[in-house]
């Protein structure tokens, strides 16, 4: 378990600076080699939490139904049903994060360029280059608006 901590870490910062929106890394074919290291690393960390939580699980179930074992027995509990949840996470995660760098290599990304918009008129620059009415204000009294 300490060797899948260990890992994960290690990971972790690999998958960081693999990632493309990082500006650490280079170019893109060495960050998509460091991401697939990430995700080798992840699927390492994933099974060696799934050995260690698998081992303490088959220590306990032979220690239960052992009759001559007289100290206290344990079952399996929560904490083994979250650390086999985490490995296969990790396990799915890596594989995700490997297949991920997978991209068409044969056609070059294409940029599109922002070309702003034609003309835009608020409602405020209508009513400043709109001529002004030149008839009187209209007097309402309080029972209009009613």
């Amino acid at each position: 378990m300490i060797s899948a901590v260990c890992l994960g870490f290690f990971g972790s910062i690999f998958g960081l600076v693999g990632m493309k929106c990082t500006k650490i890394g280079g170019s893109d074919q060495n960050k998509a080699r460091i991401a697939c290291l990430a995700g080798l690393i992840f699927i390492l960390c994933g099974l060696c939490s799934m050995t260690g939580c698998s081992l303490y699980a088959h220590r306990i179930t032979s220690e239960f139904f052992d009759p001559s074992f007289v100290a206290q027995k344990y079952e399996l509990g929560a904490a083994l049903f979250i650390g086999w949840a985490g490995a296969s996470l990790c396990i799915i995660g890596g594989s995700i994060f490997c297949f991920s760098i997978a991209e068409n290599s044969k056609s070059p990304r294409r940029a599109y360029a922002y070309n702003g918009a034609a003309s835009v008129m608020s409602s405020r620059t209508k009513i400043h280059n709109s001529v002004p009415d030149k008839t009187s204000p209209k007097h309402f009294d309080k029972n209009a608006y009613v």
